[in-house]
């Protein structure tokens, strides 16, 4: 789906993501998956000008995968924030801890896709 990030937009994508993994059976990987995806929006909001995005949720064999493109120039980059008590520079560092991979696809028209998975259990 493609959307402008408003005020709401992340709660509203968390129970879309939360009503998918209830029935994948996949309730284990929601809350890290709610997370990611928060951090990921935050990131469309401070970052790209017109706010607008793609969020692509896909199931694998092996668990989920998703999926947040936009037309911003500039990668994000993993980074240690500066001082210990800043509010910003941590959403990637949240993204890493949560997710089982993550990584950005940068796109040669400009912008690009920032991506994570979560693995689900043996079996699923």
């Amino acid at each position: 789906m493609s959307f402008t990030v408003g005020e709401h937009s992340a709660r509203h994508l968390r129970r879309i993501v939360r009503s998918y993994f209830h029935l994948w059976r996949l309730e284990g990987l929601t809350d890290a998956a709610e997370l990611a995806i928060t951090e990921l929006l935050a990131n469309v909001v401070r970052h790209v000008p017109d706010r607008r995005c793609g969020l692509l949720v896909l199931r694998q064999e092996s668990g989920v995968r998703i999926e947040v493109t936009d037309s911003a120039p500039g990668l994000p980059a993993l980074r240690e924030p500066e001082d210990g008590l800043a509010e910003d520079g941590r959403g990637l560092l949240l993204v890493e801890a949560v997710t089982d991979r993550w990584g950005v696809v940068p796109h040669a028209q400009g912008g690009k896709t920032v991506w994570f998975e979560l693995f689900g259990p043996s079996g699923d």
